[in-house]
Parts: structure tokens; C-alpha cells; sequence
């Protein structure tokens, strides 16, 4: 089953936030949200809030387990143009243009999808030791004394 988020007029320009979709498209949503969550750009948290709406509405409206979830198509598209301007020298007008973007995630259950060769492979039982540690990151801002 496919579920979809669309959101729309995002204030940053496709070409970018392209460069983030690109990283996620066709993983494992609970995967590229792990991914999105440890970039630092500006396009990794707007992907990373449609995903997670998307991941909701799957949850939510069709009872689908987030484990189950891939996204099977990210599409960014352009949006409109915030015009404004600037005085310049001279009495010129200086153009400034703020660009908009339309983001579409549709998530599909891997239930549906062929399995591939890791998949066939049976589980192995996973012990404490050999878990994978949660990462949390925590950002600081230093400012620097002058020597």
C-alpha cells in the first residue's frame, strides 16, 4: 500500500533540497530518518518533517508498521518566487528573488515488494553487545577568545 505526504511552499530553492532527497531516496524510512536527522542542513529537517508526517499518516490512517516502510518515491518540485528588491547605487533597483519548493514523499509497505537476497536470509539472534548504540548529537556554540 502507498501513503503519501505532499508539503508545500518550503522556503528554500529545489536544487537543494534535492541534494538532501537524494541521500534518502529509496531506503528504509526509519533508516533515512536516522540519516536525515544526523545532517546538518537546512533541507535534512524539512525532508525529515515530511517523512515523519508521512510515516503518520501510515501509522495512523492505515495501520501499516513504520518497520515495514520504504520510501519508494521523494519528488521535489519547484515553487513559486517571493519577489522583492533592493535600492541600489545610482537610483537602481536591485532584483532579489526567494525561491520556494514543493516536496511530495510516498512510503510504500516492503510486505508488498519481492524480497531481495539479504532478506532471504534468516535472522540471527542479536545480543546486547553486538546491538547497535542509539547516537544522540548535541550541538554547541563556542565562542572564541582571541590569544
Amino acid at each position: 500500500m502507498k501513503v503519501a505526504a505532499n508539503i508545500k511552499y518550503l522556503r528554500i530553492s529545489a536544487q537543494k533540497l534535492r541534494l538532501g532527497a537524494d541521500m534518502v531516496r529509496g531506503k528504509r524510512a526509519l533508516d533515512a530518518q536516522e540519516t536525515l536527522l544526523s545532517m546538518p542542513q537546512k533541507s535534512a529537517q524539512m525532508i525529515a518533517s515530511g517523512l515523519k508526517s508521512a510515516i503518520a499518516n501510515a501509522e495512523n490512517n492505515y495501520q501499516i508498521s513504520s518497520a515495514n516502510l520504504m520510501i519508494s518515491e521523494i519528488r521535489v518540485d519547484q515553487g513559486p518566487k517571493l519577489k522583492r528588491g533592493r535600492p541600489r547605487a545610482k537610483g537602481a533597483y536591485g532584483k532579489i528573488e526567494h525561491p520556494m519548493a514543493h516536496l511530495r514523499i510516498i512510503l510504500d509497505s516492503s510486505e508488498d515488494q519481492p524480497k531481495t537476497e539479504a532478506s532471504k536470509k534468516p535472522a540471527q539472534a542479536v545480543s546486547k553487545s553486538t546491538a547497535k548504540p542509539k547516537v544522540t548529537t548535541t550541538i554547541t556554540n563556542k565562542k572564541r577568545g582571541k590569544k
